[in-house]
């Protein structure tokens, strides 16, 4: 075969190759759209937000003190003689309860002694006033013989003839003799030391046998009718809070809790006591004293709930005045810039928000939100007035 030939029939090939490629794209199906749609609205959780009158919940730290603390010294000096068993670590005394007896005798003899020294007096008073008698009647003597041209008497003269000084120094020696008597008696009374309220005992330092002397350290005691919880929380909150203008008052109530120590479950209530009117030097925070009534448990309506034991850390939770015409709303809601997502219309408004109070979930806003209104609760990466929100379920926007 000639070249000339397979040129020819190469070209020929070359020419059907593209007759059928042609072909095969313009006879290929084409792809419609049909139904297609493209999301553009962002994907949101919203919760819808309503105003209302609300009781913040404010919680704050505290620890736990006693409200009567006392370190029992001796007012005399002497041994001891007797210890109730009772006055002992951990034990329980009743008011006006006997917890030491000081040896009284030499306490004792000097009262016997103060009281004779005070019947001495009165016997010498008794003598000097009938002294007075013959003295009244000297001057009367003197002085009807001054009727007669004799010289009347001057007022110092007829003090000394009545005997004035001398009664006088009688009824001083009187005085202190009585005076040194009701102290004998006193120091007496003093070797017998009391519970001066109803006690739980935290130390004993002296037992039978202890020389004590004035001043001395006995033991340390706490009362047993309440404790106090001092707290500690931002001054922004006192506003909300109620405090007693008196003993026969309450303040908020509070719900102590001690997880670690009492559990999910336990707890005790106490109510707002005090305000201290100084700032915690460290923190700047004030601080507040709560009141827990029978905080060992001790009587039957308290049976059964747990002991609050001093210098334990607890969490307070106190009940604070209702807040009125307010959006509650979880305080994670509420973003930077004191803000709040807001759907409205399918699109998303940044709001500026005016918050009166926020305790440990909730935020309470006054202005910026409205009853009804739909508050984003879902984070988001691009935030900008005006973008698409849709929520689950709603219709997708079609292109």
């Amino acid at each position: 075969m000639s070249n000339k030939k397979i040129i020819v029939i190469c070209i020929g090939i070359l020419f059907i190759g593209m007759a059928i490629t042609a072909a095969i794209f313009l006879t290929e199906p084409e792809a419609k759209s049909e139904g297609a749609t493209v999301e553009t609205a962002m994907l949101v959780d919203v919760e819808m937000v309503e105003k209302g009158t609300f009781e913040p919940l404010i919680v704050a730290t505290g620890t736990v003190r006693p409200v009567e603390d006392v370190n029992l010294s001796p007012l005399v000096s002497g041994q001891i003689i007797r210890r109730d068993p009772a006055f002992a670590p951990g034990g329980f005394v009743k008011k006006n309860q006997v917890l030491l007896q000081i040896d009284p005798s030499d306490y004792r003899n000097t009262l016997e002694m103060r009281k004779s020294e005070f019947m001495q007096s009165q016997t010498t008073l008794d003598t000097e006033m009938g002294r007075q008698q013959i003295a009244e009647q000297d001057l009367q003597l003197i002085t009807d013989d001054s009727l007669f041209g004799g010289n009347p008497l001057t007022q110092e003269e007829r003090q000394l003839v009545l005997r004035k000084p001398q009664l006088n120094a009688v009824k001083a020696s009187i005085g202190g003799a009585k005076a040194s008597m009701e102290q004998a008696r006193l120091n007496l009374s003093r070797t017998t030391i009391r519970a001066p309220f109803d006690a739980h005992i935290l130390s004993q330092n002296v037992t039978k046998g202890s020389q004590v002397a004035q001043g001395d350290e006995l033991g340390r005691i706490v009362g047993t009718e309440y404790y106090w919880i001092s707290a500690t929380l931002p001054v922004s909150k006192l506003q909300w809070l109620s405090f007693p203008h008196g003993d026969s008052e309450k303040g908020s109530p509070v719900r102590i809790t001690n997880r670690t120590a009492w559990g999910v479950d336990g707890f005790r209530e106490g109510y707002l006591d005090k305000q201290i009117g100084a700032l915690e030097d460290q923190t700047r925070l004030a601080r507040v004293l709560v009141k827990v009534a029978d905080p060992l448990s001790n009587t039957t309506e308290a049976k059964g709930k747990p002991k609050l034991m001093i210098g334990t850390f607890v969490e307070v939770n106190l009940m604070a005045d209702p807040v009125a015409n307010v959006v509650r709303i979880n305080r994670d809601y509420v973003r930077s810039n004191k803000t709040v997502w807001v759907m409205m219309d399918g699109k998303l408004e940044i709001r500026e928000v005016d918050i009166v109070l926020t305790d440990d979930v909730y935020a309470y806003i006054r202005k910026g939100l409205e009853d009804g209104e739909k508050v984003v609760i879902t984070d988001l990466s691009t935030v900008s007035n005006g973008v698409g929100l849709r929520t689950e379920g709603a219709t997708p926007e079609k292109k």
